[in-house]
């Protein structure tokens, strides 16, 4: 009798256990969704970048041939009629647009991730593709062509500079092929190949041309990182027009002009701390303020195509918002708000604006594009980006505010298994292993939306959080500003700031944190395992630099006359003082500090940051014996544009943080097939990394 009332009464007190720990998580237990593959996430989309011709009379997209990204043309009227009029076999096709003739698709293609960009014109009916910049060499004050330390030439770089309806023939290219550092402006025929220059440059960054091709405005920056206006004097040359402070620089700029050509449109942060949107009277000066918000930048216009009239203005805080300037409209986006959910993005028109294309974007499902027809308020579905993703049941991504130890908001986006936040309120029922993942610029920003990699790491099991630490763009002058030589400083502190709020917050365990991202994302996943070597588990780092000064010294030539933009902001590689500040601030000086896993990943030809980085760290941690894992690929540049590569690199990134964090992970089965992945050093740190690559 004594041993059942026992076990009664540790049935009783299991049972009142059971109640207590279920009403402190609050939380049903829900079974873990099945792996979603990579190649759903990473692989080429089904159809992307729809676009309308500018007659109305045929829509385009992205679609894999072979794999790989080429432009699909149909008529308007029967979508499935689409066929390839690209031939692209390598890289894929990623930048391209409708010329005026609406014969004729635009694009841009360069080699390997060199961002050399060549400029193709494809008639859609005869299919013939024509270089219109075939050029392979910039030759230099000698007359011989300037090469690369690998002994390559120096390939020039097309730019495209306007494209004007009142010219359907014609656009405006910038060309680097007389000097690396400036790109001269040359009005190109289309259908011959005719180019002839229209501005010699010698010292501006860039240009504002208006849709009579009359070059506007020139820019030039000012020794001490701000930025001068030049307008032409009518006599062949320059008069300062205006000038930017440093402190404006990055929040200010001409954006359009109305139909007279006299009233400017700015994004101005001048006299405010937000980007508003402002006009210039050209002949009198009277300045404008047409639309201010007072947490965020203006982001984005609406522009009606011929009338120049301006019709909405975004701003993006947390999510992008809208607000309609030109009542014409406002019927339009209160019809296409109820069309499906989602934030509504116009992306492009008809020269009559009869027709629309329109993206829906959300955070836990594909792209949604349509063909609006504005007269009968109708919207036709299209397509989504990525069908497989269709019905599967994918993560929430939630906006938070994260306060920095200095009082700074910084906003973020959390990311949850589904199976430990089955109510969605940004709450895991227990601490996770989490993925810090940091974006790159650091002059950019993470939005809310369709996050692959979100979705990726979110289904292995991790709580994934982005942050918007200081530097980053959309909030302001002020939040910019304050990041200014605070490279591994105080812009890593908000990283920091924000790895402890989700461990104050029972999201993260905290010893199961990494760090990951790409170019300043990778440069800042070198300094969370240098400059907090604790604080860390492992650390991915996509195309980051390690020395500062070098990243300096070998930037592209035409960066260059932006480099006070840099000195300003991250260090002067010119002064001793700079180039101390540079070093202290750079991972590799502290190399022998990382003693957590890092795995790094490599484009061979990347222009921004260039293989050395990655090279110099490998080789530092290779002479104190530190492990590291160095991803290298001959064809890639500044990121992995290839789905191959991308596929290979995310399944050795997927084993990796398994081994690490304890997460989930998909074998590599045929993940690595037509990559070029190579693996100079520490294949034998990842499990089935070896023989994946013997398989190969």
């Amino acid at each position: 009798m004594r041993k059942i009332i026992l076990f009664t009464l540790t049935l009783a007190i299991m049972s009142i256990m059971a109640i207590i720990l279920g009403v402190m998580s609050c939380k049903p237990s829900v079974k873990e969704q099945p792996l979603i593959s990579r190649q759903v996430l990473f692989g080429n989309p089904d159809k992307a970048s729809l676009q309308i011709s500018s007659d109305g009379k045929y829509i385009s997209y992205l679609a894999p041939v072979n794999n790989v990204l080429n432009v699909w043309v149909a008529p308007a009227d029967a979508p499935e009629k689409a066929e390839p009029v690209t031939k692209d076999a390598r890289r894929g096709i990623r930048i391209y647009f409708w010329a005026y003739t609406n014969q004729h698709i635009i694009y841009l293609q360069d080699l390997g991730g060199d961002e050399n960009w060549q400029v193709h014109a494809v008639n859609i009916a005869t299919k013939e593709d024509r270089n219109l910049t075939p050029f392979e060499e910039i030759s230099g004050p000698d007359g011989k062509p300037i090469t690369l330390p690998n002994g390559r030439p120096l390939r020039p770089q097309a730019q495209i500079q306007a494209v004007s309806y009142k010219f359907p023939d014609e656009i405006l290219v910038g060309l680097n092929t007389r000097n690396p550092q400036f790109h001269d402006i040359y009005r190109l025929n289309i259908l011959t190949g005719d180019m002839k220059l229209v501005q010699k440059n010698d010292g501006f960054m860039g240009f504002q041309i208006d849709d009579d091709y009359n070059i506007r405005f020139a820019a030039q920056m000012t020794p001490d990182g701000g930025m001068t206006f030049f307008q032409p004097d009518g006599k062949g040359g320059w008069k300062p027009f205006d000038t930017v402070p440093m402190e404006d620089m990055m929040t200010t700029n001409p954006v359009s002009f109305d139909k007279s050509g006299q009233i400017l449109y700015m994004i101005d942060s001048r006299g405010r701390n937000t980007a508003a949107l402002i006009s210039v009277n050209l002949k009198t000066g009277e300045k404008k303020l047409i639309f201010e918000d007072p947490k965020a930048d203006v982001s984005s216009l609406m522009i009606h195509p011929t009338e120049k009239t301006l019709e909405a203005v975004a701003v993006e805080y947390l999510r992008a918002e809208w607000t309609v300037l030109d009542q014409s409209i406002k019927g339009d986006l209160d019809y296409l708000k109820t069309v499906c959910d989602g934030d509504v993005n116009v992306t492009g028109r008809t020269l009559n604006d009869k027709f629309w294309t329109v993206a829906y974007e959300v955070d836990d499902g594909p792209v949604r594009y349509y063909l609006y027809d504005r007269a009968n308020k109708q919207a036709k579905f299209m397509f989504t980006n990525r069908k497989d993703l269709e019905g599967l049941k994918l993560s929430k991504m939630h906006p938070v505010i994260i306060k920095s130890r200095d009082g700074l908001n910084l906003v973020s986006y959390l990311t949850l298994p589904t199976w430990t936040d089955p109510d969605n309120d940004g709450k895991p029922n227990r601490p996770l292993p989490m993925v810090l993942y940091v974006h790159g610029g650091p002059w950019a920003r993470d939005s809310w939306g369709l996050n692959a990699v979100h979705q990726w790491l979110a289904n292995r099991g991790y709580a994934v959080l982005s942050v918007n630490y200081r530097g980053s763009t959309g909030f302001g002058k002020d939040f910019i500003n304050k990041s200014n030589l605070e490279w591994a400083g105080k812009m890593h502190d908000d990283l920091i700031d924000a790895v402890n709020w989700a461990i104050q917050n029972k999201i993260a365990d905290k010893n199961k944190v990494a760090i990951m991202g790409g170019s300043y994302g990778g440069y800042a996943t070198l300094v969370g395992l240098t400059f907090t070597p604790d604080v860390f588990a492992c650390g991915v780092d996509i195309v980051g630099p390690s020395n500062l000064i070098t990243l300096l010294e070998t930037i592209p030539p035409y960066w260059k006359p932006q480099l006070e933009m840099f000195a300003t902001r991250v260090g002067d590689p010119r002064t001793e003082e700079g180039r101390e500040l540079l070093k202290a601030r750079s991972p590799l000086t502290y190399a022998e500090r990382i003693k957590r896993p890092l795995l790094i990943g490599q484009g061979a030809n990347d222009p921004r940051v260039k293989q050395a980085e990655s090279d110099q760290i490998v080789k530092a941690m290779q002479g104190k014996n530190i492990p590291v894992t160095y991803i290298l690929y001959s064809d890639e540049g500044h990121g992995f544009a290839r789905p191959e590569n991308r596929l290979s690199f995310f399944a050795v990134s997927e084993l990796f943080l398994a081994k690490y964090l304890g997460g989930r992970a998909q074998e590599i089965g045929d993940d690595f097939k037509g990559s070029t992945i190579q693996v100079p050093q520490g294949v034998e740190q990842i499990p089935g990394l070896k023989e994946a690559l013997a398989q190969k």
